[in-house]
């Protein structure tokens, strides 16, 4: 029986750290990759979020604020859920922001087209300045919504995203009650 293991867990971690980890991540990985998989995951996303809970559980260990009413794998095995969930919250956040965001976009019109283009520049034009900036740059100049973001004094990207949508929803609405072959050239 190695010293370290008849040691309390921080005591054990804070004498011989290598080892400790190394008894930590044998015992509860497998847990771990196992819950992350039944959940949509793969292994390296459960090697990730399980790296992410020990260097929490050792950065609290070894700053004296954590205090275990449960063992370590239990705790270990509590961060990697929430970690798991959260990851997940956030690429269907971004799954749906990236669909809608591609189902708004249109085709660039080609040279033989400019006289459409126009016809919908007049539409544009009637959100106002706000909105025609906004839509201009991000469709025709490609700009980036950070830049946009920036440019327009919003708080944060998702503040020019919204508006984007808000602008591009009131241009729907404008001509929505026209038929196609107006815009047809």
């Amino acid at each position: 029986m190695n010293s370290t293991q008849s040691l309390p867990m921080d005591k054990a971690l804070l004498s011989d750290r290598e080892k400790t980890l190394e008894r930590i991540y044998a015992k509860t990985f497998p847990m771990v990759r196992h819950y992350i998989r039944e959940h949509g995951g793969t292994t390296d996303d459960a090697k990730d979020i399980f790296h992410e809970a020990m260097i929490l559980y050792y950065e609290k260990t070894v700053h004296e604020q954590l205090i275990l009413t449960s063992s370590v794998s239990t705790f270990l095995m509590g961060i990697c859920k929430n970690l798991w969930r959260q990851h997940v919250d956030r690429q269907s956040r971004n799954t749906a922001l990236t669909e809608n965001h591609d189902e708004l976009l249109w085709e660039e019109p080609e040279e033989n087209d400019e006289p459409t283009a126009l016809k919908l520049m007049t539409f544009v034009e009637q959100l106002g300045e706000s909105c025609k900036s906004i839509l201009v740059s991000f469709y025709y100049f490609g700009q980036r919504l950070e830049h946009i973001a920036v440019q327009h004094g919003y708080q944060s990207i998702r503040s020019a995203t919204v508006q984007k949508f808000k602008c591009l929803e009131r241009l729907r609405k404008a001509v929505s009650h026209l038929s196609i072959e107006r815009f047809k050239p």
